[in-house]
């Protein structure tokens, strides 16, 4: 009976975490575009850091908590889902993703680097707070050096938001209170259901007596990364394939830097020895995978069932299956 009670609570706080963030990331785009602030801007702070704010606030509430395990598990697995179930899904919808010239030459590369750089910094069991700044000045300079090469992504929310907002003006003068409101409602809902969420992380290990790592590497990392593969599927179905991609590459970078990088500062993060010989390798390999798939300039839809079961496999593999 508990374990069905925790179970439930896990579901649902995810899910407030999810569609929390789904609010903070809106309403933060409206405002965004009331101050005058270029869509490009927008969509490389905020709708970036929207999609990954999931895994940012559950790692926070993590180590705040003295679980900093589960950190390194949403990330890496979070990360890998992107790849193998985000990609996967998009390219089978899509029926081919094409790439394009920037992603390949700037995205991919710095995607690899944040795998490479997590993959050095954790083989000694912790990530501290040294390298925790060492990721937010790698993630600090990927955002400066987007902003100062003008590189423009058009984005259909960016659009939608647009025209709300400009129909919110005419009817209130200056900016519309429900936007600040609505910002702070879903601050709060972040914080109790990340709150819960981790709460009921460690029940549910204590009961099923597994790893909290191996929780957070697979039912977490599936759950935050629902706003990646919602972005992507649409961008999919809509013919817009490299946004698809980008998402994804944007994501990872911010996850293994941001995700990684702020939490550090709040204490060292303890790296779990199955994440050392298994997980972390994995997504190295996997993040390979991902650049020399995209290095033809497109994603097949039978690439896509490839990647789709290798998730499978992998999730098999985390729990002992295969």
């Amino acid at each position: 009976m508990e374990i069905f009670l925790w179970s439930a609570v896990f579901i649902i706080a995810l899910a407030a975490v999810v569609k929390s963030a789904a609010y903070f990331t809106d309403a933060a785009e409206k405002i965004g575009i009331h101050f005058k602030l270029s869509p490009f801007i927008i969509g490389v702070t905020i709708v970036a850091l929207g999609t990954s704010l999931p895994e940012l606030v559950t790692s926070m509430s993590a180590v705040l908590h003295g679980h900093s395990e589960i950190v390194i598990g949403d990330v890496v697995g979070s990360n890998i889902a992107n790849i193998l179930l985000v990609m996967a899904i998009a390219a089978i919808v899509g029926k081919h993703l094409f790439v394009t010239k920037d992603i390949i030459k700037i995205d991919l590369p710095i995607v690899l680097a944040s795998s490479i750089f997590l993959y050095f910094t954790t083989t000694d069991g912790k990530f501290t707070y040294v390298d925790g700044t060492l990721a937010l000045l790698g993630l600090t300079t990927y955002i400066l050096y987007n902003i100062m090469s003008h590189r423009l992504i058009e984005k259909d929310e960016i659009k939608l938001a647009t025209t709300s907002v400009k129909k919110d003006e005419k009817k209130e003068k200056g900016l519309p209170l429900k936007y600040p409101l609505i910002l702070g409602v879903s601050v709060v809902a972040l914080y109790f259901s990340a709150e819960y969420t981790i709460t009921s992380v460690v029940k549910l290990s204590e009961l099923f007596n597994i790893g909290k790592e191996i929780i957070a590497v697979s039912a977490i990392a599936i759950g935050t990364s629902l706003p990646e593969l919602v972005v992507s599927i649409t961008a999919a179905s809509k013919g817009k394939t490299d946004l698809a991609i980008g998402n994804v590459a944007g994501s990872n970078i911010f996850n293994a830097l941001g995700v990684m990088g702020i939490p550090a500062l709040f204490g060292t993060l303890t790296i779990p020895p199955e994440m050392i010989s298994f997980t972390i390798p994995a997504l190295l390999v996997v993040t390979i995978l991902y650049v020399f798939t995209t290095m033809d300039k497109e994603i097949t839809q039978w690439e896509g069932v490839t990647l789709l079961l290798l998730y499978v496999a992998f999730i098999g593999k985390t729990f002992g299956l295969l």
